[in-house]
Order: C-alpha cells, then sequence, then structure tokens
C-alpha cells in the first residue's frame, strides 16, 4: 500500500530539510515500487520561496485529508512567520484528526507546538531552537538532545503518533527510521547504503552544537553556569545550585530548563563531557586524570557520559584514537 505524503512547507523553509527526506522516499520508492508517493502543499501556492531564495511550486493545502497518510512539516528560518499562520494551523489540526502519521524536520517541530500537537508529548527540535521551544512550549516534553523521537498514537485520545527531529540531517536519520517501520530493517539499511549515510547514528546532537550554547551572556544562569565550568570536581547538585541562585530547588529547576532546554543535572553533565572532550583532543595523557579534573570521578562515568551525549567513547578523541 502506497504512503502518501504531503511535505508542508512555508516562506522561508530550509531546502535540505526536504531535500534529504526526499530522498530517502525516492530509494525506497525505486527499491519497492509504489511504496510512498508525495506533494508539496502550502498555506500560500502556487509557489514558496526557500530561504535559499528559489521558488518551489506548491499545492494548497488539501480540503480532503482522507488521501494523506503521512503530513511533514519541513523547518527553515520562516518557521517563527509559519507559527503565526492561522490557516496552516487550522490545517495541522485537522491533519491530527484524520487519522494521518504527523511528522517534522528540524525546527518545523516548532510549528507543530504552536498548533497544539505535542502538548504532553515528547519531541526534539534543533539544538539552536532549544530554548525558544522550552519558553514558547512548556506543555512539550522536549527531549533537547534526542535525533529523533517517535511518540505513538494514542487512540483512545485520538492522538496521532507524531515523528520529530533535530536538524537538517536528522530528517534523513527519521525517515529511514519510519522506512525500517513501514517496510522492514533490511529496506532502511539498503536505502543508508544508497544514500551513503549510517543506518543508526550514535549519539545525540549535542556531538554537533556547542554544549554551552546554555551559557547565554544575557540569561539569568549564565554567570552560573561559568562557575560551575571553573570548577567542575565538585558535586554541582541542584540544591546547591538553586541556593546559589537564591532559588528554591523546584523553582530553579523549573526556570532553568525553560531557559536552557535542559535540566540541571544535563548541563552540569554536558559541561564535563565538553570540558573532557577538549582535554583529551588536546593531549591529555591520562583519562583517569580527567574524568577526575572533570568531575566525573572514575573513567567508568565518564564513558557513559560520553557514550551517551557523543555516541563515541573518551579515548576516540585522543590524539590517534589510542585506547587508554
Amino acid at each position: 500500500m502506497t504512503c502518501r505524503i504531503a511535505f508542508v512547507v512555508f516562506p522561508g523553509f530550509q531546502q535540505f530539510d526536504l531535500a534529504g527526506p526526499m530522498a530517502v522516499f525516492e530509494v525506497a520508492r525505486l527499491a519497492l515500487a509504489g511504496s510512498y508517493d508525495w506533494r508539496l502543499v502550502a498555506s500560500a501556492p502556487p509557489a514558496v520561496r526557500s530561504s535559499a531564495g528559489v521558488a518551489w511550486p506548491v499545492q494548497g493545502l488539501p480540503r480532503a485529508l482522507s488521501d494523506l497518510d503521512l503530513v511533514m512539516v519541513i523547518g527553515g528560518d520562516g518557521v517563527d512567520a509559519a507559527c503565526g499562520d492561522a490557516t496552516l494551523m487550522r490545517w495541522l489540526k485537522r491533519a491530527s484528526r484524520s487519522g494521518a502519521r504527523i511528522a517534522s524536520i528540524c525546527s518545523g517541530s516548532l510549528v507543530l507546538a504552536a498548533a497544539g500537537l505535542l502538548d504532553e508529548r515528547t519531541a526534539t527540535t534543533h539544538w539552536s531552537r532549544s530554548r525558544q521551544f522550552a519558553t514558547d512550549y512548556p506543555a512539550v516534553r522536549l527531549q533537547p538532545d534526542r535525533i529523533y523521537v517517535r511518540e505513538p498514537a494514542q487512540r483512545a485520545q485520538q492522538l496521532p503518533e507524531v515523528w520529530t527531529s533535530a536538524g537538517m540531517t536528522a530528517g534523513i536519520d527519521l525517515c529511514l527510521a519510519l522506512l525500517a517501520h513501514d517496510h522492514g530493517e533490511d529496506i532502511a539499511r539498503e536505502a543508508a547504503r544508497q544514500l551513503v549515510v549510517e543506518r543508526r547514528r550514535p549519539g545525540g546532537q549535542s556531538q554537533f552544537s556547542p554544549l554551552l550554547e546554555l551559557q547565554r551572556p544575557d540569561g539569568r544562569f549564565g554567570v552560573l553556569l561559568d562557575e560551575v565550568r571553573r570548577d567542575l570536581r565538585q558535586a554541582h547538585r541542584v540544591e546547591d545550585l538553586a541556593a546559589r541562585a537564591c532559588m528554591s530547588p523546584r523553582h530553579f529547576a523549573r526556570c532553568f530548563r525553560a531557559e536552557t532546554g535542559a535540566t540541571p543535572a544535563e548541563a552540569v553533565e554536558r559541561l564535563r563531557v565538553e570540558a573532557a572532550r577538549a582535554a583529551l583532543e588536546g593531549g591529555a595523557v591520562s583519562v583517569l586524570r580527567v574524568s577526575l579534573d572533570c568531575g566525573f570521578g572514575n573513567t567508568e562515568r565518564m564513558r557513559r557520559a560520553f557514550l551517551r551525549l557523543l555516541g563515541r567513547p573518551p579515548a576516540a578523541f585522543r590524539p590517534g584514537g589510542v585506547a587508554a
């Protein structure tokens, strides 16, 4: 059975956010004739200009939704204006009730959140938008380090299956996972081979983002994070951080997550991983010494943190990748 896709674009969308997913489904269709079909739709046809300045021909938002199986919102610089597009918001709400799966690429998840489709559900977005997302849509359970997130359908509440991805290339990861879900792991691996990408990418998007986007200079927690970074050997429990910020632990944790997109514990771990990574790449001789200096306490805890955030063990970041 053909999966009928509507790629939703808006003025200022990112072309790669569209081209990557489209390439996955194109390769799948070559391997499995009739497996996928798609069209580009927007609230202002007949053409929409991308952030690169290229105008793409599009159809209007379909009135009949029964012939759509997947609605995928593309991201890009124009996402903020798209969040205020009342026509698009109404259509997405209708689409979510039609039985179609819903997905977004990169910052397109903000459009889904603006339409109310992610409330009380788990999602991710591009790391550069995490703080904005957490502030504007606190009802969403944001997981800022995930490459992509699949939120299963909740039939009793009439909530659709929703997939969100972290960035441009993460859209390919998401679509390969969709392909595996629809047609099995073998076809997904073959598509990845044709595209010369990894079927399953290790680690989260922290390996690509500057982790210390957390330290926005004008943010209220910038000074506190600088203090943490200068003395990573300390435990930096949430109670201690809250006291230094003159806040209750609960209020501190809530405000910290809203501003940074991470919990205090996640932020401290990221700061430690970034410092340890820099030390190892700089030629530090002893992995044990790095683990102690950066507050991990032992090499095993550091190894687990590296695998969780970077997808590779500490030894991989030493010059030549020499094991400890």
